[in-house]
């Protein structure tokens, strides 16, 4: 298990470098200049080669890119002269456009966005999974159809449209809750919870519908093996047969699924953050885009490709608990 898990683990850092360098290269070659966007627009020659100069825009590429991956690690000095800025340990690199280290504007946005996405994940997998094995387990019958045309459905709304409907029934209509307004969940573990079920369901319900359709045959597949008509040919009951050898078994795609998606999630639902005015890491990455903060786009990618990653080294490893098959 140990060779194993140190494989993968170089795994993940060759694959984060992988990232950061064809990020890096990408964001180097775009039309859109930092230090431009630093300077503001009445900028002459002079002060963007100046501004150029501070923040080590003019070195070659590969000595920019060995400065911010040693940076990652040990910190570093951006830019140079009177007005150098220490950014420490783990820099990656400074938004001129928010006067802030990349790395604190994502920590202080990340609260919001796990809040979000692990809210939305518990609300998914209990929707979709109980929906799926009910499906599976009376297929082609009345259920089993009305669940699916159900999930079709839910999963062909856009989530954007899915967010403006609970907001008109639930809040303007119903006045049911109040509109979304982050409250950290030290302070009012309520008002935490109140202000976030909107969003968790419009999430909820569009991964839901992929979960059910996914867990749905993964679940037929399962129940026709080999194995589990020995089991029940012991006179298990079918409670044993169902959860026991069956759900464990079925779930596996679904794990990697779910490993993916949270991964994404953590990063950042960018469509969902903007609807609801969440000041997430989502959020932050939309505005990033829109004023072309490549320190901050660039931070938010690797940290996108950093949860996914990880999730997924923890949905392998998983692997051998949720499927004892997987250990032989």
């Amino acid at each position: 298990m140990i060779p194993y898990l140190a494989r993968r683990l170089l795994g993940v850092v060759a694959v984060l470098v992988a990232i950061a360098a064809v990020t890096f290269t990408i964001f180097y070659v775009l039309p859109s200049d930092p230090a431009a966007a630093a300077c503001g627009k009445s900028c002459s020659a002079e002060r963007l080669e100046a501004i150029r100069a501070h923040m080590g825009l003019d070195q070659p590429l590969w000595r920019q890119f060995a400065d911010f991956t040693t940076g990652i690690f040990t910190g570093r000095t951006v830019g140079s002269g009177p007005y150098a800025l220490n950014c420490d340990f783990p820099c990656l690199g400074y938004s001129y456009e928010n006067s802030q280290p990349v790395w604190d504007l994502l920590v202080d946005r990340l609260p919001v966005s796990a809040s979000l996405a692990l809210g939305a994940a518990v609300l998914w997998l209990l929707l979709g999974l109980s929906a799926g094995v009910a499906a599976a387990l009376r297929k082609d019958g009345l259920t089993d159809r009305v669940l699916m045309v159900g999930a079709v459905a839910a999963a062909s709304l856009p989530v954007y449209f899915t967010s403006v409907m609970l907001i008109h029934g639930l809040i303007r209509v119903a006045g049911l809750l109040p509109y979304p307004q982050y409250t950290p969940f030290g302070t009012d573990p309520l008002g935490w919870v109140t202000n976030l079920v909107l969003p968790w369901l419009a999430l909820a319900i569009l991964y839901a519908a992929m979960y059910a359709r996914q867990s749905r045959s993964s679940m037929i597949e399962t129940m026709a093996e080999p194995y589990i008509r020995t089991a029940r040919a012991k006179g298990l009951p079918r409670r044993t047969v169902v959860v026991k050898h069956g759900l464990r078994a079925g779930m596996t795609p679904v794990l990697t699924l779910f490993g993916m998606d949270l991964g994404g999630l953590l990063a950042g639902a960018v469509i969902t953050e903007s609807i609801f005015g969440l000041p997430g890491v989502g959020r932050l990455f939309y505005g990033a885009l829109s004023t072309g903060d490549q320190p901050v786009i660039l931070g938010v990618t690797l940290l996108a490709a950093t949860f996914i990653v990880v999730a997924n080294l923890a949905v392998d490893l998983l692997y051998a608990v949720v499927d004892p098959r997987v250990r032989y």
